[in-house]
C-alpha cells in the first residue's frame, strides 16, 4: 500500500506535466495574442505584464471587412455540411444497414474505400466540374457534395450504430405495418442521437477548419471563411501583423472549444457506443 502510493503520485505529476507541455502553444497563442508584435518571438513566456488589446481591435477590422463576416460564411457553411451529413448520410446509413438489395456488400465495399481515397486525387476532376456548373465562387462545392454521402466515415459510423440497435424494435415496427420511411423517421432516428451527435461535432470541426477547400473555390475577400481570412495577415513581401492573426486565431477558435463543451457528452457516449462489429 506504502509502495503504490508514491508510484501513483509519480504517475499523476508526469501526466499533469505532460498535459502542460501539450496546451503550452495553445497558452502561447492566447498570451501572445495580447502581446505587442515587437515583443511576440522575443519574449516566449506565457507570463508577461505587457498586455495589449490592441491586436484584437486591429485584427477585426483590417481586411477590408469586418472579422465577422468571415466568422458568417464559416458558420454558414459549416450549417450546410452539418445538415447535408445528417441527411445523406443516415439515409445510406439506413439502407447499408437495414434493406435488402442487390450489390449491398459490394457497395458498402467500394464506400469503405473511399475512405482511404485522398481529397487531392479527386480535386481537379471535381474543379472542372463546378467550374463548368458555373458553381465557383460559392458555397456550393463545399455544401453540395454533403448531401450526396460522400463523408464515408460517418456513413460508417451509422452503419455501425444501426447494427447494434435490437432488431426486434424493427421487427415489431414492420409486423405493425410501419414502411421504411416511418421506421426511419419514427424509431432510427430517435435511437441514433449519440452518432449524430458525433457527427455534427465532427462536420463542424472539419469544416469550420477547412483551409485547401476554401481556397480552391473562394477568391472573392466577400466570401472567404475564417482559415482563409486568417492567411491575410501573413505577408511574404512586406511586414506581418502576428499579433493581429493570434487574436483572430483565438476568436476563431472559441466556437471549436464551445461545440465540443457542449457536445463532449454526447461525443464521448457516440463512439464508445459505435464498435466494430
Amino acid at each position: 500500500m506504502r509502495t503504490s502510493r508514491p508510484r501513483s503520485t509519480l504517475k499523476h505529476v508526469g501526466l499533469i506535466a505532460l498535459s502542460l507541455l501539450m496546451i503550452y502553444p495553445l497558452l502561447w497563442l492566447v498570451v501572445s495574442s495580447f502581446k505587442p508584435n515587437a515583443t511576440i518571438f522575443t519574449d516566449l513566456s506565457i507570463f508577461t505584464t505587457d498586455l495589449t488589446l490592441d491586436n484584437y481591435v486591429h485584427g477585426w477590422t483590417s481586411q477590408q471587412l469586418p472579422f465577422s463576416r468571415f466568422l458568417a460564411n464559416s458558420a454558414i457553411l459549416s450549417l450546410g455540411a452539418i445538415v447535408g451529413n445528417l441527411v445523406s448520410c443516415s439515409l445510406a446509413a439506413y439502407a447499408f444497414a437495414r434493406l435488402r438489395f442487390a450489390g449491398r456488400n459490394l457497395y458498402f465495399a467500394v464506400m469503405l474505400g473511399t475512405i482511404m481515397l485522398p481529397f487531392h486525387v479527386v480535386l481537379v476532376p471535381q474543379f472542372i466540374i463546378f467550374r463548368e456548373l458555373g458553381w465557383l465562387e460559392t458555397f456550393l462545392p463545399l455544401v453540395v457534395p454533403k448531401f450526396l454521402a460522400l463523408d464515408s466515415f460517418f456513413v460508417f459510423l451509422m452503419v455501425q450504430f444501426i447494427r447494434g440497435l435490437p432488431r426486434e424494435l424493427f421487427e415489431a415496427a414492420r409486423i405493425d405495418g410501419a414502411g421504411h420511411i416511418r421506421i426511419y423517421g419514427g424509431i432510427t432516428l430517435p435511437l441514433m442521437v449519440p452518432a449524430l451527435a458525433t457527427t455534427t461535432i465532427f462536420t463542424f470541426i472539419w469544416t469550420w477548419g477547412d483551409f485547401f477547400g476554401p481556397l480552391i473555390y473562394l477568391r472573392t475577400r466577400e466570401n472567404f471563411t475564417v482559415s482563409v481570412a486568417l492567411k491575410g495577415f501573413i505577408d511574404a513581401q512586406s511586414t506581418s501583423n502576428y499579433g493581429a492573426m493570434f487574436a483572430m486565431s483565438v476568436v476563431s477558435l472559441l466556437p471549436l472549444f464551445l461545440a465540443f463543451l457542449v457536445g463532449q457528452r454526447y461525443l464521448v457516449k457516440g463512439i464508445a457506443t459505435t464498435g466494430i462489429k
